[in-house]
């Protein structure tokens, strides 16, 4: 998150996308060469994680810049690809992983992430922001570099000091956004309702499939949950896009938002009352809804509350915060 805010920032939103794709495609070749999972932790989880979010959040930075009327509808089509993916990449990699062996397998899959490179390279450069300069910052900073340059002696040692500790903060404030996050009511709000909804939000993914087979639900059909799940969001994710555009929602979208989450929290009530699979393609159909709402308004709802100069900072510490319980979510529900 806050790495990629700094690309974002120095380079712009092409450049992460395509570096991103990159490391993305590299990670997946190199994994096809492991020969431990400790390997794999380094391709496929650091190096191709580190890409894709890159790509992802440096995609959606961009989305802010191009569109403004079509901007809600932009976001859900956008959001639309990684319902693609839950559809489309379980069916695929159990086909390659048959067919072609695990290692052919990350090949492929390299070959098809490098594509995010050419996504990059096509996407029309967005000039940079004007920032404003702090008085009297600049000519103090070449004075104490050449101090440096000259041979500083002992007793700016604490002057020193204390210039690294304030351009820390600095640095912190500015692609971390903890200025926005102490100052911003609504985003502080809005980043630990997000946080702690992350938490839980991807446990079907996780458990949906070994639920099912552990209550007699045969093994492909049991599969074939995950993909119902993904073609729905294909279609719902677009209609809540134009849905949350109308200007009656117009700085009401966090309301269509806490709907979702809502949503999606009590329909896993409906796993209680029965394992089976006519009843799980019920709850299927319940919770892609409410994960379309969440996932077409998720960073809509952010760019409303946060000032496009400073959005991908704030997208930075919102991305991380929001990983973490997304990372201990599974292991938590043991």
């Amino acid at each position: 998150g806050p790495l990629c805010s700094i690309l974002v920032k120095q380079f712009g939103c092409r450049f992460a996308v395509m570096l991103g794709g990159l490391l993305s495609g590299l990670g997946m070749v190199s994994s096809s060469f492991c020969k431990s999972i400790s390997q794999l932790y380094l391709t496929a989880g650091l190096i191709a994680g580190l890409g894709s979010c890159f790509s992802f959040q440096a995609g959606v930075t961009a989305l802010g810049y191009y569109f403004v009327r079509w901007q809600t509808l932009a976001n859900a089509m956008a959001s639309t690809g990684v319902s693609l993916g839950f559809t489309l990449w379980p069916l695929l990699s159990q086909y390659l992983l048959e067919e072609m062996g695990w290692r052919n397998t990350f090949l492929i899959f390299g070959g098809i992430l490098l594509n995010c490179c050419v996504c990059g390279a096509i996407m029309r450069p967005v000039g940079s922001l004007p920032q404003s300069p702090k008085p009297g910052g600049e000519p103090g900073s070449r004075a104490e570099e050449a101090q440096l340059l000259n041979g500083a002696s002992a007793p700016h040692s604490m002057l020193q000091q204390h210039t690294t500790r304030t351009t820390c903060l600095q640095v912190l404030q500015k692609y971390l956004a903890f200025d926005i996050f102490c100052q911003n009511k609504g985003y502080q709000v809005y980043t630990i309702g997000v946080t702690w909804m992350m938490m839980g939000f991807a446990l079907p993914h996780v458990y949906l499939v070994p639920y099912a087979i552990h209550n007699g639900v045969e093994e492909h059909r049991a599969a074939l949950l995950i993909s119902v799940i993904g073609l729905i969001n294909i279609f719902i994710r677009p209609l809540t896009g134009l849905l949350s555009g109308h200007r009656i929602f117009t700085g009401r979208r966090i309301y269509l938002f806490s709907l979702a989450v809502l949503l999606c929290g009590l329909s896993n009530f409906i796993c209680i009352i029965s394992a089976e699979f006519s009843v799980l393609i019920l709850y299927c159909v319940i919770v892609s809804i409410a994960m379309s709402g969440i996932g077409a308004l998720v960073f809509q709802v952010l760019m409303d509350v946060v000032e496009m100069d400073r959005f991908s900072s704030a997208l930075g510490l919102f991305t991380v915060l929001e990983s973490i319980t997304l990372l201990i979510g599974p292991p938590l529900t043991g």
